[in-house]
């Protein structure tokens, strides 16, 4: 499965005229229009807030404005579980008038009940959530029967005329067999994979099962080696980003390339970190020090290989180097010989604790706005 020649053209346009005229520029909104979910798993931070926050939404209104605000091509709808908000099908269907190619990203429970809410386009897939084969898959969301109902979302997603992609995080104690495994029967299904090393929440409930770099790139060069350099399966990742992950590229992170915009505001620096949030994508852009962030900066990025921070690199470089990406396209990943050098991490800043902070915030915002809501804004603080 490839993106339409529109979409590939409209993005590809994009890209290459910010590229040429330099600055930072947006490829993908990430977008978080609530943070509840109906799953609890132990390595997501997105979901240990208070119910006064759990309970936020942004508006229809408010989703249009951050597109607006930022210009990228692409839309990245998260969360939280998405589906749970009940204008989800008209916030949808307004990035598709806007021209945008929209990937609405799910952990599949309610897509039975809900996916005649929404109708298959060009400019629209389904990105289902799935961490691999069943056992890894229903380990990393602490829910047992969750890979099944995601495997037959994926299958009626496809009989309805819908593209679907799976949204695969990796943690800690994986098995590379295991998970070329699991690409084999995606690539069966004609499912196209985004694969990506999962990130260390600060408010993750688990902290243990996380990928350090060096873990990071020796795993997927023995996932890669058992799929011909990983070209027997489809990702919706550049070549150089799968490069990168395996040890091959020396990249620092663009964490402009994919701002998120949460209840909380636009997010500083990433989708990953909160250091602090801002009203407008031009003071996120603006006021941020991009400078004191990213792996050898800061400590809390020292593992970070994440798509979200990474993928924007990888592009760019792309454009920069035509012949080395598509060299990588057709030869596939080195998944031997020496690792390309990695960023000294000696003079990184040490992590400053600032979540609680932005909570109180946010609690003292909504008790201003809704004082009959002040007894569980109390009871949260």
């Amino acid at each position: 499965m490839s993106l339409p020649l529109t979409q590939l053209f409209r993005i590809g346009s994009y890209a290459v005229t910010k590229q040429l005229k330099g600055g930072k520029y947006p490829l993908v909104l990430m977008l978080e229009p609530l943070l509840r979910c109906n799953l609890a798993c132990a390595g997501c931070g997105k979901i240990d807030y208070p119910d006064p926050i759990l309970n936020q939404r942004l508006s229809y209104d408010q989703c249009m404005e951050a597109i607006d605000e930022c210009g990228a091509p692409a839309v990245s709808i998260a969360g939280g579980e998405p589906l749970l908000h009940r204008d989800m099908p008209r916030i949808v269907e307004g990035y598709l008038k806007k021209k945008k190619f929209v990937i609405l990203c799910t952990n599949a429970l309610l897509m039975k009940k809900k996916i005649d809410d929404y109708k298959p386009d060009p400019g629209f897939t389904w990105s289902i959530h799935l961490d691999g084969d069943k056992a890894m898959h229903d380990h990393a969301v602490c829910q047992d029967g969750v890979y099944e109902v995601a495997y037959e979302a994926i299958e009626l997603a496809k009989s309805k005329g819908f593209r679907v992609q799976v949204n695969c995080t990796v943690f800690d104690g994986a098995s590379p067999e295991r998970l070329a495994g699991f690409f084999d029967t995606m690539q069966e299904m004609g499912v196209e994979i985004t694969i990506s090393p999962g990130y260390a929440y600060e408010r993750a409930a688990d902290q243990t099962h996380f990928l350090n770099r060096q873990k990071t790139r020796q795993f997927f060069r023995d996932v890669f080696k058992r799929g011909d350099g990983g070209r027997a399966w489809s990702f919706t990742n550049s070549p150089l980003f799968l490069d990168f992950l395996a040890g091959n590229q020396t990249y620092e992170c663009t964490p402009w390339s994919m701002p998120l915009r949460t209840v909380f505001g636009w997010q500083k620096p990433c989708y990953l970190v909160g250091e602090g949030y801002v009203g407008t994508f031009k003071e996120l852009m603006e006021g941020t020090e991009w400078d004191q962030y990213g792996v050898g900066k800061y400590e809390k990025c020292a593992d970070c290989m994440v798509h979200c921070g990474f993928e924007g690199t990888a592009a760019a470089d792309s454009m920069r180097h035509p012949l080395k990406m598509m060299g990588v396209s057709r030869k596939g990943v080195r998944t031997d010989g020496p690792f390309a050098p990695d960023i000294d991490l000696s003079n990184q800043r040490p992590t400053e604790e600032v979540h609680m902070s932005h909570v109180e915030r946010e609690l003292a915002k909504i008790k201003l706005a809704n004082p009959s809501a002040s007894k569980h804004v109390v009871a949260a603080l």
